[in-house]
């Protein structure tokens, strides 16, 4: 206990002006007293024994007794000025003394208030941002399926046709086939396939660079279909002796398909990449199924020769033929666009041979 609570000259039974000698005397013959191997029943003992123990060391202390002394002067002082004071001077001491105790018992309700408050607002804090985080996450995962079902939207239209989709590279042995040395007997041996534009068709029998003296070993040509069902149907049908094109490599111009064909493939409107031939197609559009944009019906005596559908993108629309003696200006541009394609097509297949040699 505190030096304010408890007396220790009165714990020890001594007066103020006791001598340090006198102390220990009080202190030996009270705490044989209530020393607790001597009182074994007693619970207070123990406490009685410490209290009077911390007494016994501050009365030996000469600073901590000088600073006890004042305080029991001042205390002493203050009881007798209390005692003079006349009735509504100790009331109003009282009074004074209880809004002082009420004062510091509304700090501390206030100070619990706030407290609470703070941790309530804590906790709203805490539940709007986890509200938050959850409406985000939602947003996201709507925005993600909102891409994916996007995603979906595109991946079902059809890609555009580009102009040189239809047509193929051809590379053959002049030794086994001396008789393609021209635009008409390359349209002619593809004819099986489907209608090629003849005027557009490059042909190139060119010595090799280390012998130029010799005469060609190898003809290439740039053959343009009119439908890409039929340039696939070709492709498909490359170095096969049945169709004709023995010993004769048939290719895209680019090294790869156009990407319509990944498509209708992926739509499984397509035999797998690279399918040989077969007298009947491997998958032809059923009547729920809906047709890609730029599809036509192919020609009823076109032969299928390919897994290819039965309807297919036609990008090449024939130009209406002007009548005799007419020649306007959509015909003469057409013209021009023809001869334009033609000089492109033959810078190509010199750029590959180059490329090659």
């Amino acid at each position: 206990m505190s030096d304010e609570e408890i007396n220790p000259y009165e714990l020890l039974e001594v007066k103020v002006e006791s001598t340090d000698q006198e102390i220990r005397t009080a202190y030996r013959q009270r705490s044989l007293k209530v020393h607790p191997d001597r009182n074994p029943n007693n619970p207070e003992a123990a406490r009685k024994f410490h209290e009077l123990n911390q007494a016994y060391e501050l009365l030996l202390d000469p600073l901590r007794r000088l600073a006890l002394d004042a305080k029991l002067r001042l205390k002493q002082a203050r009881t007798e000025r209390y005692k003079n004071y006349d009735l509504k001077r100790k009331t109003m001491v009282d009074e004074l003394e209880e809004r002082e105790r009420a004062l510091k018992k509304t700090k501390a309700d206030q100070q619990k208030e706030e407290t609470a408050r703070f941790q309530e607002t804590e906790k709203i804090k805490d539940q709007g941002r986890r509200l938050r985080e959850e409406k985000s996450k939602e947003l996201e995962k709507k925005e993600q399926e909102a891409n994916k079902a996007t995603k979906g939207e595109q991946e079902t239209d059809a890609p555009t046709l580009q102009s040189t989709d239809t047509t193929l590279r051809v590379k053959y042995l002049l030794t086994e086939h001396p008789n393609l040395t021209t635009a008409s007997s390359l349209a002619s041996l593809f004819a099986p396939f489907g209608p090629t534009d003849v005027e557009t068709i490059v042909v190139s029998l060119k010595s090799p660079k280390k012998s130029p003296h010799k005469p060609p070993k190898y003809g290439t040509a740039l053959v343009p279909f009119k439908r890409i069902g039929d340039a696939f149907a070709a492709v498909c049908a490359t170095g096969r002796p049945e169709r004709g094109l023995r010993g004769i490599e048939v290719g895209w111009i680019g090294g790869t398909e156009p990407e319509i064909l990944g498509w209708l493939r992926k739509k499984g409107h397509l035999g797998p990449s690279g399918s040989g031939l077969s007298n009947e197609p491997q998958v032809q559009w059923s009547e729920e199924k809906t047709l890609p944009p730029q599809t036509q019906t192919r020609a009823s005596g076109s032969n299928e020769f390919s897994s290819f559908p039965s309807s297919l993108p036609d990008f090449r629309k024939p130009s209406d033929t002007p009548k005799v003696g007419e020649i306007d200006y959509e015909s003469l541009t057409l013209m021009r666009l023809r001869q334009a394609e033609r000089a492109r097509l033959e810078r190509e297949i010199l750029e590959q041979e180059a490329n090659e040699n």
